[in-house]
């Protein structure tokens, strides 16, 4: 099978995955296209940023800039991610930048791809100009369970709703994100620390060693889980959360942490 792999990070999901792919699965990786994520409509980016502030608030979206790190770079302090590019050219796999994700430059290239199968590791939207091109469509990785938890930031909702687990899912991409149907899915543990910080940075390392091998399990028996993937159903959907939120989920932390540290 022909895949081609779509991101829009050089050192996220797409870096750690690749090698696994290229050394556990016979798939021909045919390409791999990195976007730069320049917005085309920055009105409607602008309009959307600011609704969304009136939603959480001001604390809420500041401390929502604070709270990446600990899905990014806090997550090397567990694993080393190459840049996708050098892996790429250590391996003789076509990389290309584009300018923005659903951009024509991304359409041609995955027409020029020819691939079997698409998939987006670390992306925003994606219309169905691009995922509509590959043969069988696109699959997307959401490091969380669907549909509970659609549009979600990994870990935190779960701590919110007072889970000690968290997951990820395999899904195929729709027009509408995170509701396609579910090729594969598994649940994880949340890894408890210290601090919330190091748990979100922990667990989202052990999300992406589970995700690896949940996307050698579906390649390798792709024909099985494609026929068989399931609707969602109804779901719920989140987005950044608003200060007051966080201080919950800061509190449901340290109950829920000191719950694990008794059992171990």
């Amino acid at each position: 099978m022909r895949i081609v792999i779509l991101t829009s990070f050089l050192k996220g999901t797409a870096a750690y995955h690749l090698p696994s792919i290229l050394e556990n699965t016979n798939v021909s990786v045919t390409m791999v296209v990195y976007s730069e994520g320049i917005v085309l409509n920055k009105k409607k980016m602008y309009a959307k940023k600011i609704r969304k502030v009136f939603k959480i608030g001001l604390l809420g979206a500041i401390n929502g800039l604070r709270m990446r790190r600990w899905f990014n770079n806090d997550i090397e302090q567990y694993c080393k991610i190459d840049n996708i590019e050098n892996i790429c050219e250590k391996h003789d796999i076509p990389f290309y930048k584009v300018s923005s994700t659903n951009s024509k430059e991304t359409q041609q290239l995955f027409k020029d791809a020819n691939a079997d199968l698409g998939i987006s590791l670390g992306n925003g939207y994606i219309g169905s100009k691009v995922f509509n091109i590959p043969k069988y469509g696109m699959i997307n990785i959401h490091h969380e369970i669907l549909p509970n938890y659609q549009n979600a930031q990994s870990i935190i909702w779960q701590l919110y709703n007072g889970s000690t687990n968290t997951g990820y899912t395999i899904h195929l991409i729709t027009s509408k994100i995170d509701e396609g149907n579910i090729v594969y899915q598994k649940i994880v543990p949340i890894g408890f620390k210290e601090t919330l910080p190091a748990t979100i940075a922990f667990t989202s390392y052990k999300l992406l060693e589970a995700s690896a091998e949940g996307l050698i399990a579906t390649l390798n028996h792709f024909n099985e889980f494609f026929d068989n993937a399931k609707p969602q159903g109804e779901g719920q959907s989140y987005t950044t959360p608003s200060y007051w939120q966080y201080l919950k989920i800061k509190k449901q932390h340290d109950i829920l942490k000191k719950m694990s540290f008794l059992k171990a």
